[in-house]
């Protein structure tokens, strides 16, 4: 979940979010990691967007922070939009990380998806932002993965976690790592979309307001 804002002197449209963890794999290093990480993603395309007849460089500012006393009230009753909020820890009883539904502000995120690749945090902000996976999970001979592809998406073999492993076999799926934010993945966005009031500031996505416990 993220706020928009219109700065039309420097033609920019910025996405402001704050990632808030908590948690026992939780910490400061991995709130700011976490972060970068979405940032760099997200920003790399340098997207343009158009708005009634002007076009705005896309940027993606983003905030990190560990609250380890993190109060359910501060989730439950929270209304700013910029503020998302995800338990990190080591057991998950999904076994993957996940938010709480497309558009949402919280969700549960196993530590180990986020060591294993910068794009989890990438990807799993993308379903914040009303994002869902391809209803096409094969893409071979269409190169790049998008951001929104999930683990077990057949790709060409340079993206898989072995390039010689046959599709589908073990090995043979997407590897995340490849993942990159493309210029479809900005246009599912539809900003230019978006409900911009008089000072050009528009909600992306819905509070879904839920605290998490740790699972066992």
């Amino acid at each position: 979940m993220g706020e928009a804002s219109l700065d039309h002197t420097n033609a920019t449209l910025t996405i402001h979010s704050s990632i808030i963890i908590y948690g026992d794999a939780a910490d400061q290093t991995l709130a700011q990691q976490m972060a970068d990480d979405i940032a760099f993603i997200w920003n790399e395309p340098k997207a343009i967007i158009k708005i009634k007849d002007q076009e705005f460089l896309l940027r993606f500012q983003i905030e990190g922070s560990y609250q380890p006393d993190l109060p359910p009230e501060k989730v439950w009753y929270n209304d700013n939009p910029r503020l998302n909020f995800f338990r990190i820890e080591e057991f998950s009883n999904l076994d993957i990380s996940f938010v709480d539904g497309l558009g949402s502000n919280t969700g549960y995120f196993k530590l180990a998806n986020l060591k294993q690749t910068a794009t989890t945090a990438a990807h799993e902000y993308g379903h914040t932002l009303g994002l869902e996976h391809p209803t096409n999970l094969d893409i071979r001979g269409k190169g790049a993965p998008g951001i929104m592809f999930p683990r077990g998406t057949l790709c060409d073999p340079q993206y898989q976690y072995d390039p010689n492993a046959t599709p589908g076999a073990k090995g043979g799926t997407l590897d995340p790592q490849w993942r990159r934010v493309l210029l479809t993945d900005v246009a599912d966005l539809k900003l230019n979309k978006l409900d911009f009031d008089g000072n050009g500031v528009a909600v992306l996505g819905e509070f879904s307001s839920l605290y998490h416990s740790k699972h066992g």
